[in-house]
């Protein structure tokens, strides 16, 4: 694996490297050792797997408050998707912008997600697999999410969006009473 940090305190670009044969590919997707020089220094609470079928759906922007935050790695093991996050730890340089990052099959690359993000994602290719590790057991009553097209966050989609879940279109848009995440 080959670690690169991004602009964003703790958030890491994972890359693959397939061992590739006449017979295929091997293509680590976990290791505690490498990636604990990433940053990720918690167990796997649960690993989840998504399918989505749809060119241009987007899900997102989720998160989990804490003290139920979560780091994420996340995996495109099928097609193509342009990874959001959002920085939400109050008191952070890079605090309600966000970064986002193509997650390919081909390309190999995952994204690490520390604690204090929300993420979302959208579909670049039908027929979208993603797995995510995750550090942290999901919680409902510790779940929030913000809206996909809030003017604060300005998030440029790059493809017009076909299909997205009521429950993602209904998050709030940032206002004076949103306060971020803190202990985190």
């Amino acid at each position: 694996m080959i670690i690169k940090s991004l602009p964003f305190r703790g958030l890491k670009l994972i890359h693959r490297q397939a061992l590739e044969d006449s017979r295929g590919f091997l293509s680590r997707l976990f290791c505690c050792n490498e990636l604990s020089e990433a940053g990720w220094d918690k167990n796997i609470a649960q690993v989840n797997h998504t399918y989505t079928s749809q060119k241009g759906t987007v899900r997102g922007m989720h998160y989990q408050r804490p003290p139920n935050a979560e780091m994420k790695l996340v995996t495109c093991i099928m097609g193509e998707i342009w990874d959001v996050v959002v920085d939400l730890r109050l008191g952070s340089e890079t605090y309600l912008e966000h970064y986002a990052v193509s997650l390919s099959s081909e390309n190999g690359d995952a994204l690490l997600i520390p604690e204090g993000f929300a993420h979302g994602f959208q579909a670049l290719t039908d027929n979208v697999h993603l797995l995510y590790c995750h550090s942290a057991f999901y919680s409902s009553g510790a779940e929030g999410g913000l809206n996909l097209s809030d003017d604060t966050l300005a998030i440029d989609w790059p493809l017009s969006i076909t299909d997205i879940s009521d429950r993602d279109r209904s998050h709030p848009k940032i206002d004076s009473n949103f306060i971020g995440l803190s202990n985190l």
